[in-house]
């Protein structure tokens, strides 16, 4: 699956467009940024509540392929500026980070 068809499965929308068609292998949850740094899997779909610009540093650290704000919360507006510039998608969802979750790892399995 790719980004792209992802805002589709969590009644999402696109916040920033940034590579959507980068395919997406996973689902990783959690909102304490150094445990993404160092546990989400690169290509995964990180489902979290954090959308601020640090979100978007971590993302590339990581190397996920998407960034999902879930619980209808907004995005920083410099997280959208510093996703633009390194090509990150970063979705919203109202759906909570595990609705969203399984609704993805669903569509992968």
């Amino acid at each position: 699956m790719t980004v792209k068809e992802i805002p589709a499965l969590i009644e999402g929308t696109v916040v920033v467009k940034g590579d959507d068609q980068r395919e997406v292998t996973g689902v990783y949850c959690c909102d304490m940024l150094s445990q993404v740094m160092g546990r989400a899997p690169a290509d995964c779909a990180w489902v979290t509540i954090m959308g601020g610009v640090n979100a978007v540093a971590v993302s590339a650290l990581a190397d996920t392929a998407c960034i999902i704000v879930a619980e209808g919360l907004d995005v920083d507006a410099d997280a959208v500026v510093k996703a633009r510039e390194q090509d990150i998608p970063v979705l919203r969802t109202p759906l909570p980070i595990f609705e969203a979750a399984k609704r993805i790892d669903k569509a992968l399995s």
